[in-house]
């Protein structure tokens, strides 16, 4: 089975996903790897700020930031081979990447067993 490592520039958290404004993006990369990790897939991201050592130990994204500089993150590396850089991979390239269907990546929404609603009079508008 592939395995898939995103390197990120630094964020204040290890997900980037805090404070008021969350970047949609960051939120979707968040829950892809949730659901390949949950699916079996070797899925890593690495922040600058909180794994420099990943950083250190790659060769080639140390060659990458040493050459281009943190503009070219975030990297994505499958299989130790450097497939995209300067944004985050699309849902569809992961899934050919990884030779996994879509519905791995897609989050599932969840309703309550009493049909859905958030009130106890019926549904919120």
């Amino acid at each position: 089975m592939k395995t898939m490592s995103i390197y990120e520039p630094a964020m204040c958290c290890e997900t980037g996903i805090c404070g008021v404004g969350v970047d949609p993006e960051l939120l979707r990369i968040s829950t892809v790897f949730h659901n390949l990790q949950k699916n079996g897939i070797t899925a890593s991201r690495f922040n600058l700020n909180s794994a420099p050592q990943a950083f250190i130990n790659n060769t080639d994204i140390n060659k990458l930031i040493m050459g281009d500089g943190v503009g070219s993150l975030p990297a994505t590396v499958i299989d130790g081979k450097i497939v995209k850089t300067k944004a985050y991979p699309t849902n569809e390239e992961i899934a050919a990447w990884l030779e996994i269907p879509a519905s791995y990546l897609e989050a599932i929404e969840t309703k309550k067993s009493d049909g859905g609603c958030c009130c106890a009079e019926g549904c919120c508008q």
